[in-house]
């Protein structure tokens, strides 16, 4: 029986206790003493929303196929518990075994958003593991980074000995063995971050110089130890059928954000968004293959006992067997009390007929995503999707018997005009004239409910958009306002509603996104005087922030309002993300010329990703 960290004093006294004692369904059990690596895995948020992260448990599944590695997990302990931690000096601890982190060989910690970068600070603070990994001694756990925001390492750069740009079943194990190698050999720290700097798509920031100009921009961006590459190209699956899946997720006892099966059935996107950095960091677009998808639901399905199975993907209307996939679901669950729920549909009449298939009409909403208002500015930011292909697929989720829309919009995009802005309320009041229009009143359920809310604009690395001046808050909120005076013109006003998101957040996130080494400080600053769960609404405390940078004398518009120059080097250059900088900027000037550039199935555009020699830039080539 294990021993738990906590007592059950403490347990009783805080929420959710199930956060903090493991044991979960498909939980791995090893015997520390007799693997040769201890690795924690960690997603620095609260254990509801880290528990529903994927690429945890594939990286939990992957390592512990493996004899000589143990791999545990921890998140940030909620506000309750982290009181309580610093007050009675108890080391944050690992799940499964119940073990403090600082015992580990590795925390590794995956780095999904901006707004978490405190809480990395939290975990470590409360792991008694030095923040800075150059105060790191040879007792240490080695803490990795890894996730969409390793692509700009520069602002954590500082609290990470090493970072993994790109997908984890590649070179992982290799890594691995050279720690094992290394540990066996009597071999320091330093040494084994050498062995690690060899290998592809590892990152080690100590071993890199930078300098900057007068005005502040990068001057120079160099390797000071031999072993350190000039430049890192990211790791990628080519073939998705030849690595391994999940078949035993991870079930936890309580309810967290994503409570069910999660099938994966392709990474990347075929269609060029060009404010969106998971199309672009993410390609070329690979698809898994049909059997080795129907053999994985099965698999899963079995062995969690969930009732709801979730195909995940960027766009799942572009998987070319979504049909067939869908058609052997339905068949094979749907009458065995098992939800299938699709997210990233394109609304057409396909999705619709297979929405009606799988779901209960009268419990859901349909989900558009036009993101600009105007067809100008929908050209501008490529986002390959009509006024009219929205109306159409409008009417025919109306008849579907569906009256509840969402629409997903973005404000402060580049070259955005009053238009533009007004256009979101224009465009959500046709959505309400659609339904009205094409629904006789007796076959009507209701009024339709429109709701159309925005999101504000973030520049960020490996897009077009990484040029693009960003939005002051006084700006975002002088926008949205327009946007909401327009709702109220509307004829259909009570059948629409409009919200938006926190422009000081945004503003935050656009400072982290596109921010280089001196970011480091503020973060650090922020953090020690209260900066935590800087995601969660009820926590952001933006004066504290501004209170740092002030502190640190860093500007936030030198990283935000900015126009940058086409030659200047950026924070995030020495990475290989796969897309060119001359094709982003390519992009980046067809976007001022609103010129719409093909899908990857329509046309190439030569965005570089050709060089990994897989996915949809071979599809058909034999």
């Amino acid at each position: 029986m294990r021993k738990l960290a906590l007592s059950d004093e403490i347990l009783l006294s805080i929420q959710q206790p199930a956060r903090y004692i493991g044991g979960e369904v498909n939980m791995v059990v090893k015997d520390p003493s007799k693997v040769d690596i201890r690795f924690c895995m960690c997603f620095p948020d609260v254990y509801d929303i880290g528990m529903s992260h994927l690429g945890i448990q594939i990286i939990y599944d992957m390592f512990n196929r493996r004899d000589d590695i143990y791999c545990e997990r921890v998140y940030s302990p909620w506000a309750d518990l982290d009181q309580i931690m610093r007050k009675e000096h108890i080391p944050l601890f690992a799940l499964e075994s119940q073990d403090p982190i600082k015992d580990f060989d590795f925390l590794g910690i995956t780095l999904q958003y901006e707004m978490s970068y405190t809480n990395i600070l939290q975990i470590l603070e409360l792991s008694q593991i030095p923040l800075h990994a150059s105060e790191r001694g040879e007792d240490m756990p080695l803490v990795i980074g890894g996730g969409p925001c390793a692509y700009n390492p520069e602002p954590i750069a500082e609290f990470f000995d090493l970072f993994y740009i790109g997908e984890a079943e590649t070179v992982y194990y290799e890594l691995m063995d050279r720690y094992k190698a290394n540990k066996k050999a009597g071999g320091t720290r330093k040494q084994f971050l050498e062995l690690a700097a060899e290998v592809p798509g590892i990152y080690v920031p100590s071993f890199y110089d930078v300098a900057y100009h007068e005005d502040g921009t990068i001057k120079s961006f160099t390797p000071n130890n031999p072993h350190a590459k000039e430049t890192i190209t990211k790791e990628l699956v080519v073939d998705m059928d030849q690595v391994d899946y999940l078949e035993k997720p991870l079930v936890p006892f309580i309810k967290v954000t994503q409570d069910r099966v999660v099938l994966e059935i392709m990474r990347g996107c075929i269609r060029g968004c060009r404010f969106c950095q998971a199309g672009n960091i993410y390609r070329p677009m690979r698809e898994k293959g049909l059997e080795y998808l129907k053999d994985h639901a099965f698999k899963m399905l079995k062995s969690t006992g969930h009732e709801e199975i979730s195909l995940s993907s960027l766009s799942s209307s572009d998987y070319s067997q979504l049909e067939e996939l869908i058609n052997f679901l339905i068949d094979e669950f749907k009458g065995k009390g098992v939800n299938i729920s699709l997210p990233s549909l394109r609304i057409d009449a396909f999705s619709l007929d297979v929405m009606s298939k799988v779901q209960d009409v009268k419990k859901s909403s349909l989900t558009f995503a036009p993101e600009a208002g105007s067809q100008r500015l929908r050209d501008v930011i490529n986002k390959g999707l009509t006024e009219e292909d929205i109306l159409t697929g409008a009417a025919q989720a109306f008849h579907g018997g569906w009256n509840r829309v969402k629409l997903y919009f973005m404000l402060g995009l580049p070259t955005e005009t009053r238009e533009d802005m007004e256009g979101i309320a224009l465009l959500s009041e046709k959505v309400a004239e659609t339904y009205y229009d094409e629904i006789p009143k007796e076959q009507r359920h209701g009024k339709v409910q429109v709701v159309a809310s925005s999101s504000f604009f973030v520049p960020k690395p490996f897009t077009p958009f990484q040029w693009a001046r960003m939005c002051t808050k006084d700006e975002f909120i002088e926008r949205a306002n327009i946007v909401r005076q327009k709702f109220r013109e509307m004829l259909n006003y009570k059948s629409l509603k409009y919200n938006w998101h926190e422009a000081e957040l945004t503003v935050l996130e656009g400072v982290l996104a596109r921010g280089d080494r001196r970011m480091a400080a503020v973060i650090e600053e922020a953090y020690k005087n209260g900066a935590l769960f800087d995601s969660w609404s009820e926590y952001f405390h933006n004066d504290i922030w501004m209170k740092a940078f002030e502190t640190c004398g860093v500007s936030i518009d030198f990283y935000t309002t900015r126009e940058r120059g086409l030659d200047e080097i950026f924070p995030w250059d020495f990475i290989d993300a796969g897309v060119s900088k001359e094709f982003l900027k390519r992009e980046w000037q067809k976007a001022i010329g609103e010129t719409v550039t093909p899908n990857c199935r329509q046309k190439c555009a030569g965005c570089g990703a050709m060089k990994f020699k897989g996915g949809v830039c071979y599809e058909g080539k034999n």
